[in-house]
């Protein structure tokens, strides 16, 4: 769990379920996404108590909701959401095989329709070396913490190698007042 504090990690590969999108994450193409993904993700979740046990299975919580951001046009400020880009994921345990996605993905289908479900990925996917740091409070707020962790890197002799940013989110925002909102930022960097 990362401090509030900016910090360089070295973030191994990981199985994930994604869906790409662009737009405003508060719309109802990103709801529906999300949704796709955890109704997934919880399949696998339980598939501990199913006739077919995965090999390797064993009982974990769902892993938090996560995001990789960018912009659809970098002359438009950041501050315009419907200029979003993104790729949001759950990641999943070891345990998952491409076998038992597509058993998972068929039985979701079946039990929870949703469109988006078709466009779930499950991919490997790895940050590599990265800055990160907790950041509390509103979404609107995380450029401070984004600066903050720049200039770490810049007085630690390190340099953001990308404007894509990942967004690990530890807390609901429907259940969670923004002031108290938990997020891990998370951007790739090289040693300068």
């Amino acid at each position: 769990m990362p401090k509030t504090l900016p910090e360089i990690v070295e973030v191994p590969r990981m199985p994930f379920f994604m869906i790409s999108g662009s737009g405003d994450p508060n719309g109802e193409e990103f709801a529906k996404a999300t949704e796709a993904l955890y109704s997934l993700s919880y399949a696998v979740r339980m598939s501990y108590k199913s006739d077919d046990v995965p090999a390797g299975n064993y009982e974990y919580t769902v892993f938090p909701l996560e995001g990789l951001w960018d912009l659809l046009d970098r002359s438009k400020p950041a501050t315009d959401k419907s200029n979003f880009k993104y790729t949001i994921m759950i990641r999943q345990p070891d345990f998952l095989t491409e076998k038992g996605f597509d058993r998972f993905l068929e039985q979701t289908k079946r039990k929870k329709p949703n469109s988006y479900l078709e466009k779930v990925r499950f991919e490997q996917a790895s940050d590599g070396l990265s800055c990160q740091m907790m950041h509390i409070g509103s979404f609107d707020d995380e450029p401070e913490s984004f600066a903050r962790m720049e200039a770490f890197c810049t007085e630690h002799g390190f340099i953001r190698s990308s404007k894509i940013h990942r967004e690990i989110y530890l807390s609901d925002p429907r259940k969670t007042e923004p002031a108290k909102l938990k997020t891990v930022l998370r951007f790739p960097v090289n040693k300068h």
